[in-house]
């Protein structure tokens, strides 16, 4: 986990349990094939640190996100950059998952930085992403964990 979300009241921290092991959530979370079935298709994706990846958007506004991995330890933490380039007020993001085994699952927690609540369009833009993971993308990353 970003040590300074903790300290930081801006950040997103969803905390999810997957009854799966921390293998099979891991491979949701880095499977190209898995991410495009919950979040957006990957292109350039591999979980290794250093490596420049982006997300596309067909048919919307903002068409493209650009990423980079920070870090990789497998079945255990995924931390990458998520930032907006086309925007007209660019938002660069870091959005870290985190793993656990927990009894015979998971426990898993998604932590989201970057946000600047001075700023009445960050601000939004935090709500609004927080309520996309809760209701949209974690759900459907919990039935990608179950096929």
């Amino acid at each position: 986990m970003i040590a300074d979300a903790e300290l930081n009241p801006a950040a997103i921290e969803l905390g999810s349990f997957f009854p799966q092991p921390p293998e099979a959530v891991w491979r949701a979370l880095t499977d190209p094939d898995l991410l495009a079935r919950w979040l957006l298709r990957p292109i350039g994706f591999a979980a290794v640190p250093g490596t420049r990846f982006r997300f596309t958007v067909p048919d919307a506004p903002i068409s493209e996100i650009r990423c980079e991995v920070l870090t990789a330890q497998p079945y255990s933490q995924l931390t990458h950059t998520w930032h907006y380039p086309q925007a007209d007020y660019p938002a660069r993001w870091i959005l870290d998952w985190t793993l656990r085994p927990q009894g015979h699952g998971t426990r898993l927690l998604l932590t989201q930085t970057g946000f600047d609540l001075g700023d009445r369009r960050q601000k939004m833009a935090r709500n609004a992403m927080e309520r996309t993971w809760k209701r949209r993308l974690l759900p459907r990353l919990g039935e990608v964990i179950h096929l």
